[in-house]
């Protein structure tokens, strides 16, 4: 039986907001409206996390936070994992290898281009929107993964949907 994997880029942020870095820059209006607006679409779907891990990016804190309570989820089971922030597609690798055996569907939360470029690598057969942007702010990308996450190779996993915040009703 295939795992799942659901990949979340971090809601809009705010760039407007002073933040003294882009680690700390925070969510923007529209970040904070879709965030909490993905986890009902999520809890919706049956889509409930067994293992979430995040950027620890003020931004992607955020938007996880909003999405678990959402989903009546504790955010004490959230792995904050510094890696995730700028991780390329072999840092993410080492992430989900980290992820336990058992974990269905894994939550991984990050950010662009990492995030695209790992959908892209596990599903080598995904095709760009016509916009060019796979995985714009708050959406979730839904991917049937092997069995063993330690054995994550290029094109070994099938997108089966992704969802933007934007497309779903109120």
């Amino acid at each position: 039986m295939p795992r799942h994997l659901l990949v979340l880029r971090h809601a809009k942020s705010d760039w407007d907001a002073d933040a003294a870095t882009d680690f700390e820059r925070p969510l923007a209006k529209r970040g904070r409206r879709d965030a909490p607006r993905m986890g009902a679409w999520m809890r919706k779907q049956d889509l409930i996390p067994a293992h979430l891990v995040s950027s620890p990016a003020k931004r992607a804190k955020q938007t996880i936070e909003l999405v678990c309570e959402a989903q009546g989820l504790e955010p004490s089971r959230i792995s904050w994992d510094p890696e995730v922030y700028g991780a390329g597609i072999a840092t993410l690798l080492g992430v989900l290898e980290r992820c336990p055996a058992d974990a269905d569907p894994v939550l991984l939360v990050g950010h662009n281009p990492g995030l695209e470029d790992l959908v892209t690598f596990l599903d080598a057969a995904v095709e760009q929107p016509p916009d060019g942007k796979l995985l714009p702010t708050a959406a979730l990308a839904e991917l049937e993964m092997p069995e063993d996450w330690s054995e994550l190779t290029r094109g070994c996993a099938r997108l089966t949907r992704v969802t933007r915040a934007k497309s779903i009703a109120d």
